[in-house]
């Protein structure tokens, strides 16, 4: 099979005031299709790749990388909520749509919902690929230790000590072990050759602030798991896939089925973990068109 056409462009978006170039793929030709990756510590739009060269048969996918994230020196600038939901819609000002398809990966999920809210008509339907609202340390520690959580953000953030322990946490056999851990579902898939490339992406200028941004829960869209609900009750929405990995973490599993139950959204089930379009891109462009 042929393999699609690609290109990349840099948008000239201004996000919170300030000028953004954003770089963004284009593969493939068709109808459009926004392809948002998962915001985490190795976050990039080249995660997406695989998956938008097999929808790319079918759809003109846009790949753009999130601010404060991707394989590029990133400028500083606030990382929190607020100036997700600004790239967002300055986004879809430049690449106007409409969009036959959105499809986000993890905390990249309920952003795009509630752009979905925003813009009425601009999708025709939207597949959340093992959707999250909740980072990892407040996943783990609680809304009790949110004090203590602030203080880590602080920490990274901090010129020379933050560098020094933003280097401590995502060397590669760091890297390696969350990957095995809960990113991937099959431990041969983490070759070093994926390691390497993961490692890669965090050694970018500014990359510690993305990093303690998403990992303390700065870049959390929503607070609690009702309010996460409560996005998807819009009956302007369009139609929304959940696909859910058979070997999510337990923590962010319950959130997938707390979803799902609501009745709000349809569910398919597929392999992998917390980045199954990287691990089984084919498994999810099947299931995305098969919904």
């Amino acid at each position: 099979m042929i393999e699609p056409a690609c290109s990349a462009r840099s948008l000239p978006l201004t996000v919170a005031g300030r000028p953004m170039p954003t770089p963004c793929d284009v593969i493939g030709n068709g109808p459009d299709a926004l392809l948002l990756p998962a915001l985490s510590s190795i976050s990039a739009r080249v995660e997406m790749r695989p998956l938008a060269r097999d929808l790319g048969h079918d759809f003109r996918c846009h790949v753009p990388d999130w601010p404060g994230f991707g394989d590029r020196a990133r400028p500083r600038m606030p990382l929190n909520p607020a100036t997700m939901h600004a790239f967002l819609d300055a986004l879809l000002a430049v690449e106007r749509g409409p969009y036959a398809l959105g499809v986000a990966a993890g905390h990249a999920a309920p952003y795009l919902v509630a752009a979905a809210r925003r813009h009425p008509g601009l999708f025709g339907r939207l597949v959340l690929v093992a959707p999250t609202w909740r980072g990892p340390l407040p996943t783990v520690m609680g809304p009790e230790r949110r004090g203590l959580i602030a203080g880590i953000r602080r920490a990274i953030e901090a010129p020379l000590l933050g560098e020094a322990l933003y280097r401590l946490n995502i060397s590669p056999p760091v890297i390696g072990r969350m990957m095995r851990a809960h990113v991937y579902a099959d431990p041969a898939h983490v070759t070093p050759g994926v390691i390497a490339d993961k490692h890669a992406v965090t050694r970018h200028p500014g990359g510690r602030f993305g990093t303690a941004a998403f990992v303390t829960g700065g870049l959390d869209p929503c607070e609690s798991r009702k309010d996460f609900l409560d996005l998807f009750t819009d009956d302007a929405l369009p139609s929304i896939l959940v696909l859910r990995p058979e070997r999510a973490p337990r923590r962010s599993g319950a959130e997938m089925d707390a979803l799902v139950a609501t009745g709000h959204v349809g569910r398919a089930s597929i392999p992998g973990a917390l980045s199954p379009h990287e691990e089984y891109p084919g498994e999810v462009a099947a299931a995305i068109r098969a919904g």
